[in-house]
This record gives C-alpha cells, structure tokens and sequence, in this order.
C-alpha cells in the first residue's frame, strides 16, 4: 500500500557545490578586480613620468606647475609668488594643453 521512494541522489557532488564559486570568481575578477589593476598600474605610470615644468591638478583640485620633484614630494608653483609641498601621490593627473605641444 505504501510505497518507499528512493532518496534522489546529488549528481556531481563536491563539483556542483564548487562550480557556483569558481563562476562567481571569474566575474568579479574580469567585472572589478582587472580593471582596478589596469587603472592603478597607469596611475603609477603616470606619477612616474611627471618631471619639473607639468602642469598637474591635485586630488583636492588645485591647479600649479611643478617646480621641484624627488621620489616622495612635489613643490607646486600655484601663481608668481606661492609655492606649496605635496606628496607626489596627491597628484590627481597631468594637464595637457594644445599650446604647450
């Protein structure tokens, strides 16, 4: 009258509960991890190449040309008279104008 019904078994195991994560993986490192790499390695690139005479913007936004550079500090030449000191790694990016080329 009453019938006992097998217990239906996992197909795939360990590999159907892994599967999922591996996925998951593979899209955040295509969707976030490698793009962050990609733009921090041309940021590096761009701090690197920066020399005396750039025109950059702060990460705070203010404008200056470079006077002094070494490995950790830049002095920015804000107008005639004002210098100011900041870490080489505040600098947000280069100014590239038609007339400097």
């Amino acid at each position: 009258m009453f019938e006992i019904a097998a217990a239906p078994t996992q197909g795939g195991g360990i590999v159907g509960l892994i599967l999922p994560f591996v996925l998951m993986f593979v899209i955040f490192y295509f969707l976030l991890i490698r793009p962050q790499q990609k733009k921090q390695k041309t940021r590096n690139a761009m701090l690197g190449a920066l020399k005396k005479g750039d025109k950059v913007v702060t990460i705070g936004g203010l404008h200056g040309t470079i006077m002094e550079i070494t490995d950790d500090v830049v002095v920015l030449k804000v107008n005639d008279v004002t210098k100011l000191t900041f870490d080489r790694s505040s600098i947000s990016h280069s100014v590239n104008t038609d007339s400097d080329a």
